[in-house]
């Protein structure tokens, strides 16, 4: 029998363990999102930095809307709903944009 003091941070001792493995697998992968996202947003950081220094604006909006349908297909093939890519897109663009934003400012002071 497992005690509590043997069980990794976080795991109840009350919950089922085929709970509590597919909870692992959870964390597990929410941790691979934020270490993809903290690149994803370095590189846009630079893509940031480019746009500045050569005076272009901080969004394109060709561009977004070409990702946007990218993502949809890749969302429809990958089984997972198009609407909730779409709007998580969304939030991940206007945060870019405000970075870019902020970045444009403080290249021009």
């Amino acid at each position: 029998m497992t005690s509590p003091a043997d069980l990794p941070a976080g795991v109840q001792a009350d919950v089922p363990a085929e709970l509590a493995r597919l909870r692992g697998s959870i964390d597990n992968l929410d941790a691979a999102l934020v270490h993809l996202l903290s690149e994803r947003f370095k590189l846009t950081r630079a893509v940031g930095e480019f746009k500045a220094r050569q005076g272009l604006p901080p969004s394109d909006k060709g561009r977004e809307e070409r990702q946007t349908a990218r993502l949809r297909a890749l969302s429809e093939q990958a089984e997972l709903d198009p609407e909730f890519a779409e709007k998580f897109l969304a939030f991940v663009i206007d945060e870019v944009v405000r970075h870019h934003e902020a970045i444009a400012r403080d290249h021009t002071a």
